[in-house]
């Protein structure tokens, strides 16, 4: 378990599987009739809930601070409640394992931020591997999909809108994070300030009733709550382990895992174009990962 706390690939692993199961989790809920931002409320609610008590059980307490709380709240808009309540409306349109590709775009995604912002330093490989990625999206957008069913524009564009929230919280949480704060502690308040946004949201725009709708699910939910909190308290490690860009590239192994569930378990079926858009996707994915690599062992030798 030491070897996998500190290996960055084995998190990386561990981590995109886990947040693979969200979307034919997230398929089978919504379809029952469960609203997405009830079944996003479960995911940041079931994570934070179980990590809290692990905390509090070894002993440990949450220190507030206004900087903690300020980070707490943006994190869990950012990263958690808005993407969560997009790839949940999505996913009845779009289709879990087509949904799960927008996630491939997360690293390409960040990368272009972490230029923009100054972050990185660009090089042309990264250039390139952006360039790439891009031409997979739109390759993967075109279909609109499942095969014979294609989606609205409109529900599309909500699931491109998935990755841009993951990559923007990439980057916060990496510039922004507490000093001497350690990751579970930070997943802990990241979903209980999601869980409080989704659930007043809930109430204002849909009702207590709506909360009903998980009693036909309550394998599901159980489910969905203890992969969720596996993930954060991995997901926040990767995090320190790794570093934004690197943690980005979850999205590949989540996207492997939604394709595969999707279209064995739930019978969904997709064009060879969209297979296609996700390897070449996946192209762009490594390039910028070698990219990357180039600029941190440049870094590393100019700092020796």
């Amino acid at each position: 378990m030491k070897f996998l706390w500190d290996s960055a690939l084995g998190l990386l692993v561990v981590t995109g599987g886990l947040l693979g199961l969200t979307l034919p989790f997230g398929k089978i809920a919504t379809a029952a009739g469960v609203p997405a931002m009830v079944w996003a409320l479960v995911i940041s609610l079931g994570a934070g809930g179980v990590l809290l008590g692990v905390m509090l059980l070894s002993g440990q307490r949450i220190r507030l601070s206004a900087h903690k709380l300020r980070y707490f709240f943006i994190t869990a808009a950012v990263s958690y409640a808005f993407p969560n309540l997009l790839m949940f409306s999505a996913i009845p349109h779009l289709g879990a394992g087509y949904t799960g590709i927008m996630f491939t775009l997360s690293p390409v995604i960040t990368l272009m931020f972490s230029i923009l912002l100054g972050v990185r330093r660009p090089n042309m490989l990264g250039v390139i591997g952006i360039a790439v990625g891009f031409a997979g999206a739109v390759m993967v957008a075109a279909t609109r999909g499942e095969a014979g069913q294609p989606a609205e524009i409109f529900w599309v564009l909500v699931g491109l809108l998935v990755p841009v929230s993951l990559a923007a919280g990439n980057i916060y949480r990496t510039v922004d994070w507490p000093e001497g704060t350690g990751p579970i502690e930070l997943a802990v308040g990241s979903h209980l300030a999601a869980a409080a946004l989704l659930f007043c949201g809930t109430l204002v725009l849909q009702g207590g009733s709506a909360f009903g709708s998980l009693g036909s699910v309550p394998l599901v939910v159980l489910g969905q709550a203890a992969s969720a909190s596996a993930m954060f308290a991995f997901f926040f490690r990767l995090q320190a382990v790794g570093g934004p860009v690197y943690l980005s590239q979850i999205g590949y192994v989540a996207a492997a895992v939604g394709l595969f569930a999707g279209t064995v378990f739930l019978g969904e079926h997709y064009q060879l174009l969209t297979w296609a858009g996700a390897a070449i996707i996946t192209i762009g994915v490594l390039i910028t990962a070698k990219a990357q690599n180039q600029v941190a062992t440049r870094v590393q030798s100019q700092a020796a």
